[in-house]
């Protein structure tokens, strides 16, 4: 009896030690889970804005777009910062770290004297590409103040590239607009698309492309290529500022927006010809074996 007692209690005692270093062995490991987790919870949030102008608030006529120096240009890019501001307010109060804001439309539009605190501001030309700097560090890309595509029939302003031209692409048989253009070389360093503002076009084909996760503000409805139904500057600054907040709760559901490369490409425009400047449409169709390449087409 004593014998069986005694090998009882040493079997137990193994099961003990067996139970402990188990129970030691899994605190361990869920101590190692959690401080990996905490390391990327802390990874800093950076957020890529690329700015347009035709997008704005306010901003409904080529006049307030074309020409540097034109008085109702030089208005509208002060409408232009008043939305930039109201989505940097809304992206630090969501917490993102770090904000870089890019001047996208091609004559320039940014006001130095009126950018909001919280970010940085890249303006002039020439410069390293049409979004220096974007990598595949960046948490999400925000298209604010964009356009809907060329031919659009309700999108203010709408345009690819080149409003004088009327400029019309094709990748892979689909056709798309600047939205796509840079989502996609966003994508290509995994960066996915986040939130689009402009008018309700615009934000229907970022849907489209982008798919329901990505944020839309509407900031104006269009009727016609030149003329919207707009809506006051207090309430579109509002909803720029509460879509930003939601646009850093989605990151994790959006996805980048890719291409398959090689890209099967075709681009449509015009050239004017003769002293009627009679217009003409050519058609080049080509291969882009580089996302990267897109705008060299």
């Amino acid at each position: 009896m004593k014998n069986k007692k005694n090998g009882s209690r040493s079997m137990g005692v193994r099961r003990t030690m067996r139970r402990r270093f188990f129970l030691g062995h899994g605190l361990c490991c869920l101590m190692a889970l959690t401080c990996f987790t905490s390391q990327a919870a802390a990874a800093p949030v950076r957020i890529y804005i690329l700015t347009d102008l035709e997008g704005a608030s306010g901003v409904y006529k080529f006049d307030q777009t074309r020409e540097p120096g034109h008085p109702l240009g030089e208005t509208a890019k002060e409408y232009l910062m008043g939305d930039i501001a109201a989505v940097v307010k809304g992206l630090r109060d969501a917490h993102v770290d770090e904000i870089v804001v890019v001047d996208g439309h091609g004559s320039q539009a940014f006001v130095p004297h009126l950018m909001a605190p919280g970010a940085v501001y890249i303006t002039g030309k020439p410069r390293p590409g049409l979004m220096p700097g974007l990598d595949a560090s960046f948490t999400g890309l925000i298209q604010l103040g964009a356009h809907a595509m060329m031919g659009t029939p309700d999108g203010v302003l709408c345009h690819t590239q080149s409003s004088r031209p009327e400029n019309r692409y094709w990748y892979n048989g689909v056709e798309s607009g600047e939205l796509a253009q840079v989502a996609a070389i966003a994508g290509h360093y995994g960066v996915p698309t986040i939130m689009a503002t402009g008018d309700e076009a615009t934000c229907r084909e970022a849907t489209t492309f982008f798919g329901p996760h990505c944020v839309t503000v509407p900031v104006k409805r269009g009727l016609a290529r030149e003329a919207a139904a707009l809506y006051p500057f207090e309430e579109t600054r509002q909803a720029l500022y509460e879509g930003a907040r939601r646009a850093v709760a989605a990151i994790k559901l959006c996805r980048p927006y890719t291409l398959a490369v090689p890209i099967q490409a075709r681009k449509e425009y015009l050239v004017f010809e003769g002293p009627e400047k009679k217009s003409r449409r050519i058609t080049k169709e080509g291969t882009i074996d580089d996302v990267l390449k897109l705008f060299e087409f």
